[in-house]
């Protein structure tokens, strides 16, 4: 397989509003693919679209809604083919984190948190692969995490979630062998997006180096342009080595040793943040 032409097709990103969904669009209509923008901030999603449009002539459409409601996919895919759209790839980017023992978070939360990082994904997923195998061409790429590679105290439901995208992809990466469709988990570690300001802290950091949105993306990008794509992609060569390092050790260990690193506490209940 050669390196993906997007010129002339269609990519729907969700999450587009910023941090690694913006990125994607900008990378993207820059090779040309035409975009559906995806999020809760219709402001931002205008202002994006029109950017990219004027800058690389690309056609940019965009859809506000909250995508942690039930049937989020079948909708959106209804309001898609409303316009007469066709989808030809799929970034699943949407999503947030909590931080904060599990027994001091609000139960609200949690459920939002899941409905968004686990129910959207395969809803949505579901909605649009059938159309993107049967077109043989074009990719699927779902945001999965390096929380996904381990428990982590503090975030449980997060990394819990996480590890659900990952094998769920995988999955699926195996399923749309030979369909010319090409899968993909991205698994981010820490990034300079909004998704610490919406956490509340950067305590789960353990403090390793942020990356770039530029960074993640052009990784899962560039493994997307290889000629036989992995089933999944770790961005970042520490994140890697703390990924197979994790293999070597027990489960107790592991969990002990994430717990330390990420200066988990008991804390007050009103660090919980509000998703933005």
């Amino acid at each position: 397989m050669n390196a993906v032409d997007y010129r002339g097709r269609t990519t729907l990103i969700t999450g587009a509003s910023s941090g690694l969904g913006a990125e994607f669009a900008r990378r993207l209509a820059e090779r040309g693919s035409d975009l559906v923008l995806v999020a809760r901030r219709e402001e931002r999603l205008d202002a994006l679209a029109a950017e990219l449009s004027t800058a690389h002539g690309i056609k940019a459409d965009v859809v506000a809604m909250d995508l942690a409601v039930a049937n989020a996919g079948e909708m959106l895919a209804a309001e898609v083919d409303r316009r007469g759209i066709t989808v030809t790839s799929l970034v699943n980017n949407a999503g947030f984190g909590t931080f904060g023992r599990f027994h001091q978070e609000d139960p609200e939360r949690l459920r939002q948190e899941v409905a968004l990082d686990v129910m959207a994904v395969v809803d949505i997923s579901r909605a649009f692969i059938a159309g993107l195998r049967a077109r043989g061409e074009g990719v699927l790429i779902n945001v999965a995490s390096m929380a996904a590679y381990q428990p982590v105290p503090s975030m449980a439901v997060y990394a819990a979630s996480k590890a659900f995208v990952l094998s769920f992809t995988e999955a699926l990466w195996q399923e749309s062998r030979g369909t010319g469709l090409r899968v993909i988990a991205l698994s981010p570690g820490a990034t300079k997006t909004e998704f610490f300001d919406i956490l509340g802290t950067e305590d789960a950091t353990g403090g390793t180096r942020m990356q770039t949105s530029e960074e993640v993306v052009r990784t899962a990008l560039r493994a997307l342009d290889r000629r036989n794509p992995p089933p999944s992609v770790i961005s970042g060569v520490t994140n890697r080595i703390m990924a197979v390092s994790g293999r070597l050790l027990t489960r107790r260990m592991l969990v002990s040793m994430v717990d330390r690193l990420t200066g988990s506490r008991d804390t007050p209940a009103e660090r919980t943040p509000t998703r933005a």
